[in-house]
Formats: C-alpha cells, structure tokens, sequence
C-alpha cells in the first residue's frame, strides 16, 4: 500500500474512533476564531503537547506499580515532546515568538471533577486523558481541512500521530477499574462536563477554548 493511502487510512480510522467517542462537535465560531488568532493558536498548542507530556510523566511519578500505565505513559511523554519541539519549531520559521499566555479554562475544568481517592482519581485521571487526548486530535482534523500550509499538513500529520492517545488511556482506565457501570458512568459524566465546556461561550480563544465570545 502506498505511504498516502497507509497515512490516509489511519487518519480515517481515527476520525472514526473519535467521532464516536466524543458526544459533540467543535462550534464553527471556534473555527472562525483559530483563522483569525494564528499567533495564540500555536503558542497555546504548544503549552497543551508540553502539558500532555507534563500529565504523562506524573502519571509516571504517581502510579511507579503499574506496569502497563509506566509503558504506555512513557512512550506518550516521548511522543508529546517530540511534538512540542515541532510546533516551536514550525513557530519560529513563521515568525512566531513563543510567548506567555494564560491558560483556558478547559482543562482546570476538567480537573474539578477528578475524585480525590485511590483507585478512583487514577481512574478518573486517565478518563480525563482520553477526552482531552480525543479533543486535541478533532481539532488537529478541523485545522488540517480549514487553515492553509504549512499548518493543514502538519496537523494532519499529527492527527495521524496522537490518533490513538485516547484509546491508550481508556484501555488503561479499563484496566484498573474492575466496575464497568461505574466506568462507563464517569466517562458519560466528563464527556458531559466536556461538551459543556465546548459549547460555552468562553471570554478567551485557546486551542482547546469553548464557544469563542
């Protein structure tokens, strides 16, 4: 199979996997508003892959008995930095200074609903994961199809790239959480929370910003 259909292939599976898993579809105002703020889009996709590469590594720290979580969390830490050093890279060739900007409020509120005891906060941790993981890659689509080069090639590279991320955190929080009802009840709580936060207006555009004001 030639590499674009292999490339095409993937990214179609993952669009899929996606699509599926997340209840709702970034806002077209969102779109409108990352065309319009190239500058603080790239810097703040930079801060997220740094992030992602943060939350893995203290996942890393936290949880030094779980086998499977230290592979998978280990590779995604590699890959996320690897990342990071892509979007300053393509940064600088665009003139873009890598500058301090405030964090959205996606996250943090995500993080509210993350129990505080064991084995519930890994659980809801890596629930938390999936769904940012999961966002991050729709949006890396919507990019990809809407904003011109060299940024649409790079972030359908990436979609192709950190497609699976999601799926490696559910199947951990799979692994450690012995209650399906229960597992699947706090996936459809942050996928609410989630959507949410997505629909929302939101005072301020971030890459992972809700409905921009």
């Amino acid at each position: 199979m030639p590499k674009e259909n292999e490339q095409s292939l993937k990214m179609n599976e993952a669009l899929i996997a996606i699509h599926a898993f997340l209840p709702v579809r970034t806002p077209c105002e969102w779109v409108r508003a990352a065309l319009d703020n190239v500058s603080v889009l790239m810097i703040d996709h930079a801060n997220c892959e740094k992030k992602a590469a943060s939350t893995a590594m203290s996942l890393l720290y936290r949880y030094i008995d779980r086998q499977e979580l230290l592979q998978k969390m280990s590779q995604l830490a590699r890959e996320e930095l690897l990342h990071f050093e892509q979007v300053l890279a393509l940064m600088q060739t665009m003139d873009i200074s890598y500058e301090h900007v405030s964090p959205g409020r996606y996250a943090s509120g995500l993080h509210k609903g993350i129990r505080s005891h064991e084995p519930a906060r890994l659980v809801d941790s890596l629930i938390v994961g999936a769904i940012v993981e999961a966002r991050s890659c729709e949006r890396f689509h919507i990019l990809g199809q809407n904003i011109g080069e060299p940024l649409a090639g790079f972030y359908l590279k990436l979609l192709v790239a950190e497609g699976r991320h999601f799926q490696d955190y559910l199947e951990l929080a799979k692994l450690y959480c012995n209650n399906r009802d229960e597992l699947a009840e706090r996936i459809e709580y942050f996928l609410d929370m989630e959507a949410d936060l997505i629909l929302k207006s939101d005072s301020q555009f971030r890459f992972l910003s809700g409905h921009p004001t």
